[in-house]
């Protein structure tokens, strides 16, 4: 019984070694037990990774399929507004006065064809006319993609 307390006590007092819980290569561990390390994850660990990235990439995937479809209606928006300025530029330099109410037309842009609508409304002032310019891609000009309002002054004597 002696010789096995001596043991002890001379194990107890060897150095540790690169493993803390593993005795030195060719020596006995007088541990009772050796805690074991984790070497991985655990299944529900994994599930729940899976889970946050599967989260994270939805909301990816929607954020970039919203903004994909918002650049194609920016640049409807930003094509019918030059069809829009075009139309206002041309009426501009129109020396009829007042004028036309209604008058439809269509114009080529970007591959595209446009249909636009003028709507003339009088003003206060005898010589000045709203004209607002509906532009959209429906021949029947049910709807509009973009319409835009300017005023026109009658042309005076000496244009």
């Amino acid at each position: 019984m002696k010789a096995s307390i001596s043991k002890r006590k001379a194990a107890a007092k060897t150095p540790l070694t690169r493993s803390f819980f593993k005795p030195a290569l060719g020596k006995s561990s007088n541990l009772p037990y050796a805690p074991r390390y984790q070497t991985g994850l655990t299944l529900l660990e994994v599930m729940v990774a899976l889970l946050i990235f599967a989260l994270t990439g939805t909301a990816v995937l929607k954020a970039a399929g919203e903004h994909l479809s918002s650049v194609g209606q920016i640049e409807s928006v930003t094509f019918a507004n030059w069809v829009a300025s075009n139309r206002l530029n041309q009426l501009q330099l129109d020396t009829t006065w007042p004028p036309k109410n209604n008058l439809k037309g269509t114009m080529e842009m970007a591959d595209r064809t446009w249909y636009w609508q003028q709507t003339v409304t009088k003003t206060n002032d005898n010589d000045l006319r709203s004209v607002t310019v509906s532009v959209g891609e429906d021949e029947s000009y049910d709807s509009s993609v973009t319409s835009v309002t300017t005023f026109v002054a009658k042309p005076t004597a000496g244009n």
